[in-house]
């Protein structure tokens, strides 16, 4: 499959919501709301994160794979869930399926962490890789908080619903690795880079990634490979948001197929932030979501008890 251009997947401009024109801010809330309602995902530029920036982000990433399992499994704490530090091959399986995914992650979460959110971890070995994270972490938080402003606005909510909602939220910056396979005879049948679900959180931002993989199920049931132009990142309706809204925003099913036989003995490197709230966030479904068409499809929870429903499904909280 050929990957899909972009023009697939809607195109938006940022900046044309912060520059303080009430025209380009309502068509950019609208276009948003379209987007996010029809394929649950779109593209978007002046987002805040440069080039070099996200090279060198990569870089950090790609060294602290590169380093030696011991080493690595040091920054690997069971009794933290997969919430921060390092998570091994295997250790995570799609909601759904019986075989782990072919990845290895590393989680790093909230710089000022509260309640009972656990504090970072960071390799000894990388004082980059804390660096690089960090600032990448806090430019995307202030990213997806404008872009959920957007959100606020179209679904008729005051802008700053989400402010106090994903203020020291939960979010989770995931450095993710899908690691060579030199001998694909030995794959476990139907073992995949990242088997077809939908993100737990309210929204996803993801750079792009070193390799091509990622893949879209459209509503017509067809998938389509997206890849994401140098100066965009792609953003997508997580599970969270979906369940607020009584699936009006929809959490999109994506995948990371494996690559063809030739370049299985590659590594790909992908870098998402996932947008969560606190965990005292009420995901109850709007009563402005709810109608005689489409009744209310999900049970009253709070983000925290999704979460740790989802973690369970994942096998990453026993």
């Amino acid at each position: 499959m050929e990957p899909a251009l972009l023009n697939q997947v809607p195109s938006l401009d940022l900046a044309d919501f912060t520059s303080g024109e009430i025209q380009k801010k309502e068509q950019f809330v609208v276009a948003l709301g379209e987007a996010f309602t029809n394929i649950g995902f779109v593209a978007i530029k002046n987002h805040g994160l440069d080039e070099n920036l996200r090279n060198q982000l990569y870089d950090a990433v790609k060294a602290f794979f590169s380093l030696p399992e011991e080493v690595k499994k040091k920054y690997e704490f069971a009794e933290l869930f997969g919430q921060r530090g390092y998570i091994g091959k295997g250790k995570e399986t799609a909601k759904g399926f019986k075989v782990a995914d072919l990845k290895e992650f590393y989680h790093v979460g909230q710089p000022e962490p509260i309640g009972n959110m656990p504090s970072n971890i960071f390799p000894d070995e990388l004082p980059d890789f804390e660096k690089y994270t960090l600032e990448v972490y806090k430019t995307f938080e202030n990213t997806g908080k404008t872009l959920l402003r957007g959100i606020a606005l179209y679904l008729e909510l005051p802008e700053d619903y989400f402010e106090d909602k994903v203020k020291n939220g939960d979010s989770l910056l995931r450095a993710l690795h899908y690691f060579p396979i030199p001998n694909p005879e030995l794959v476990p049948e139907g073992a995949v880079r990242a088997a077809a679900h939908g993100d737990i959180n309210l929204i996803t931002l993801l750079m792009g990634a070193s390799a091509e993989g990622l893949e879209v199920l459209r509503r017509d049931g067809e998938w389509i490979a997206i890849t994401a132009l140098p100066d965009q990142i792609v953003v997508n309706v997580g599970d969270m948001l979906d369940r607020l809204t009584n699936h009006k925003l929809k959490s999109t099913i994506h995948r990371v197929v494996n690559p063809p036989r030739e370049k299985m003995g590659t590594s790909r490197y992908s870098i998402p932030f996932f947008m969560h709230p606190r965990a005292d966030m009420n995901l109850k479904s709007l009563e402005s979501c709810i109608t005689s068409e489409t009744p209310k499809l999900y049970t009253d929870m709070t983000a925290g008890e999704f979460l740790d429903e989802r973690l369970r499904e994942l096998g990453l909280k026993k």
